[in-house]
């Protein structure tokens, strides 16, 4: 795989090659000095090549009108396979996707350089889902990339009929690859007569013949002690990381934890960008998919405040956190997580002025009616294609993160 590194030396550093150390992230703080354009486009920044589309697929310049949208250019077929030598392919490597995420998929085969198995999946007239195995995995070690996103129950259900069908197929190993793992947040009895979901998927997952999973930024990490079988849990910070190195913003900056379950995680981020100053929301939740914000612990006068979390719902408590920071003399306000599950009236909130720019990755596909102007959403398809690869060739999956 050292290879990858050689012939993508011209690529640019908007992505994390997840062959590449955290430790590239350090680079001089001296390129962040002005604050980054208010408003802008939604985008999909994917690899290098990029192509803005708008008004049935032309190619726009100059002025950037407020619908566009990014649409990625492919890369050439030769750079992807050069990723992986031609001795070291391996014909028993099998990617199947879902339905819930098909462009991700696609992406993930590509930098691996094979092609997406072929599955029928369709839905009978009363909703019932059928899958087939249209080429053959017996003695394969199976992928199935499918996120557990909205429709929930629909893609889970999915995913656990998938797995049957290999399975039934005989297929040699069996790995759920989930980039957004559903039902995570259910993942302890807070109050009484709660069921903990998070265990009831993994034990699902597990009975119905997955033999292992990849799962990434899950909500609680407590949760993957819930699996019976293994599971490799990968981060998208390196992704985030990289991109926010290469843009120019102040130098003054400050981590932000928008809750205090997430300073674990916050105060990770802030030691690889440039080992920022921490700051923590201190909230009371009177409900589900409601919070209400009490105060800041940490100074974020004159400071543009980078607010991290694993994933970005109804937005409530997030906006609520950066209205806080706004109070608190925050100069400029940055949302970043790997989720973007963006339930209503999360747009509305988001998109209201109060963000520079909200920053998410590709684990769940957004539909158009969910993209704004502070938009930006980073591929993820190098790091869960790395991951596969090690885990099909035994390697160390930790060792891509180090």
């Amino acid at each position: 795989m050292a290879a990858t590194a050689a012939a993508r030396g011209a690529a640019s550093s908007l992505l994390l090659s997840p062959r590449r150390s955290r430790g590239g992230v350090t680079a001089s703080s001296s390129s962040f000095r002005a604050a980054a354009p208010r408003f802008r486009s939604p985008r999909c920044v994917l690899e290098s090549e990029q192509l803005r589309v708008v008004d049935g697929g032309k190619r726009m310049s100059g002025v950037e009108p407020r619908g566009a949208v990014w649409t990625p250019k492919a890369p050439a077929p030769e750079a992807r396979l050069a990723a992986l030598p031609r001795d070291t392919r391996d014909s028993r490597m099998k990617i199947f996707s879902g339905t819930a995420n098909l462009p991700l998929s696609q992406e993930i085969a590509a930098y691996l350089g094979v092609d997406l198995g072929k599955i029928l999946i369709k839905r009978f007239a009363d909703g019932e889902i059928y899958v087939q195995l249209q080429e053959s995995v017996r003695g394969c070690d199976v992928f199935l990339v499918q996120s557990t996103c909205s429709p929930v129950n629909e893609n889970l259900m999915e995913l656990f009929v998938m797995i049957d069908a290999c399975r039934r197929a005989s297929a040699r190993s069996i790995t759920a690859v989930i980039p957004y793992f559903g039902y995570a947040r259910a993942d302890r009895k807070a109050q009484g007569r709660e069921a903990i979901t998070a265990k009831l998927a993994a034990n699902l997952l597990t009975e119905a013949g997955c033999d292992r999973v990849i799962v990434c930024d899950i909500h609680s990490t407590q949760a993957l002690g819930y699996f019976d079988i293994p599971v490799d849990h990968i981060y998208g910070q390196p992704v985030i990381l990289d991109y926010l190195a290469s843009k120019t913003i102040s130098e003054d900056l400050v981590v932000v934890s928008p809750d205090v379950g997430g300073v674990v995680r916050a105060r990770a981020f802030a030691k690889k960008l440039f080992d920022a100053p921490l700051a923590i929301v201190d909230k009371r939740r009177q409900g589900h998919n409601m919070s209400e914000v009490m105060h800041l612990i940490g100074d974020v006068k004159g400071k543009v405040a980078i607010m991290v979390d694993d994933m970005i719902d109804t937005a409530g408590t997030i906006t609520s956190a950066a209205a806080l920071l706004k109070q608190e003399g925050a100069e400029a306000v940055y949302a970043c997580c790997t989720h973007a599950v963006f339930s209503p009236p999360a747009i509305e909130r988001l998109s209201g002025g109060i963000f520079e720019e909200v920053i998410v990755t590709n684990s769940i596909l957004l539909p158009e009616d969910k993209c704004f102007p502070q938009l930006t959403v980073l591929s993820m398809a190098n790091l869960v294609a790395e991951t596969i690869w090690h885990v099909h060739r035994d390697g160390s999956v930790s060792s891509i993160f180090q």
